[in-house]
């Protein structure tokens, strides 16, 4: 049995309530859907069904997706929530149910499954970048213009990065 990975937009549209799957999230995502939690007890009687589980993502996996998401220049857009759901994914070796582009742009990166919900899901992988409005240059980080202190600009390119495949993670 495939272990899915649950994001915020995951229980915004309803996914684990309408699902009779074993599902898993972060308790950084837990926390985030604190008011689903406050106003229905439905996320409460998943985990005690046991139909939710949340689990805590080890150090290794965090740090990997930290190193990932820098290659792809995607670090600056991801939230620490999203960061952990991706790192449980490949802790468990799960599909990672999400509508989030940049979250389902990184798991792609790392030949993750991403089951999109409500929209058709990204069509190509890409690299981030940032370029300066100014002069026009290109750099891998974000940050101000090294040239001329102009404000970079993200932008999508064709990939350039590598896929991960069986790189070690640890």
């Amino acid at each position: 049995m495939v272990s899915r990975i649950l994001d915020a937009t995951s229980f915004y549209a309803g996914v684990p309530f309408s699902s009779q799957e074993q599902s898993f999230t972060t308790p950084l995502v837990f926390e985030e859907i604190k008011h689903i939690k406050k106003s229905h007890d439905a996320v409460q009687t998943l985990i005690d069904l046991g139909r939710l589980k949340i689990v805590e993502p080890e150090e290794k996996f965090l740090k990997f997706i930290l190193d990932e998401s820098k290659n792809t220049g995607d670090l600056s857009e991801l939230s620490k929530e999203d960061m952990s759901v991706l790192a449980l994914c490949v802790q468990l070796k799960g599909e990672l149910v999400t509508d989030d582009y940049t979250v389902s742009n990184v798991a792609r990166h790392l030949n993750l499954k991403v089951i999109p919900i409500m929209t058709k899901g990204i069509s190509k992988v890409l690299d981030s970048v940032y370029s300066c409005p100014a002069c026009n240059k290109s750099f891998k980080k974000m940050s101000d213009c090294p040239i001329c202190g102009s404000k970079l600009r993200k932008k999508s390119a064709q990939r350039k990065s590598k896929p991960v495949g069986k790189r070690a993670i640890v």
